[in-house]
């Protein structure tokens, strides 16, 4: 499938008008392909920023993500919403047998094949699949992967209790969910802080660096403040069926890793 990531191409129409960034984002009924649109829009620039206005914090979390995986050597991990594979070559440095990468966007998925192996891990990094994929919808068999990891993702599924299912469904029992999301920091000055980097800073320099035309970095903030709370995110995670539900609160709470096994 040809894809492109110039964010000069004709069709970088703004996903996002502001009308719809008034309301909540995540009731949207065109939300699924209005993610697609605006990530096909950003991938060139993705880890640029990503590393920027993190100021250098998401490779911590990606490390933390998979020390809660606790990827035992020869499992297999399947890391969804991978974008441009990021956190799936973290798991690389795992002794994981196989590690797949599945990501809605296939703009997202050229730039993951595209980038050279790391050093010393570089046999582990050229077994890496990636896999264009729904997350609603993975196409592989029940109880396939011992780990299924989401970063940043689940809240720009349409319907992330259908995402967690299929988790449930892909894992094998004792098999371990990971979900790193962002989250609301609760201590008063560091929250105000945050609401006016992530609701003013962020969105206009990420926007200037990608020279971004689709409103994403005005939508990423709307969905993280629309999206559900850390203890409701947990509960949505049992529900599915996981149990022994964790998190993990990361730099002061702006974001949280989840965890969950599937039993038996």
């Amino acid at each position: 499938m040809h894809s492109t990531t110039d964010p000069e191409r004709a069709d970088a129409a703004p996903a996002w008008s502001a009308d719809e960034l008034s309301t909540d984002v995540h009731t949207n009924a065109q939300k699924a392909d209005k993610v697609r649109r605006m990530f096909a829009s950003i991938a060139h620039a993705y880890d640029l920023n990503n590393r920027l206005h993190s100021f250098g914090r998401d490779g911590a979390w990606r490390r933390c993500a998979v020390r809660m995986a606790g990827v035992r050597d020869g499992e297999h991990v399947l890391d969804v919403a991978c974008g441009t594979g990021e956190l799936t070559r973290a798991f690389a440095r795992t002794g994981a047998g196989r590690i797949v990468g599945a990501d809605y966007t296939g703009e997202m998925l050229d730039i993951a094949r595209a980038k050279p192996p790391a050093q010393r891990v570089d046999d582990a990094e050229a077994r890496i699949e990636y896999v264009q994929a729904d997350a609603m919808a993975l196409p592989f068999d029940d109880a396939s992967f011992d780990v299924v990891s989401i970063a940043f993702g689940i809240r720009n599924v349409a319907e992330p209790r259908l995402a967690l299912a299929e988790f449930h469904r892909v894992l094998r029992p004792g098999g371990r969910l990971v979900v790193l999301e962002f989250d609301t920091p609760r201590f008063p000055p560091i929250a105000w802080a945050n609401r006016v980097y992530t609701g003013w800073v962020m969105p206009r320099t990420a926007t200037w660096i990608s020279r971004d035309r689709s409103g994403a970095y005005a939508y990423l903030p709307k969905s993280v403040g629309a999206f559900a709370t850390r203890e409701a995110l947990s509960g949505l995670i049992g529900s599915v069926g996981f149990v022994e539900t964790t998190m993990k609160p990361l730099t002061f709470g702006v974001c949280v890793c989840h965890r969950g096994v599937r039993a038996g």
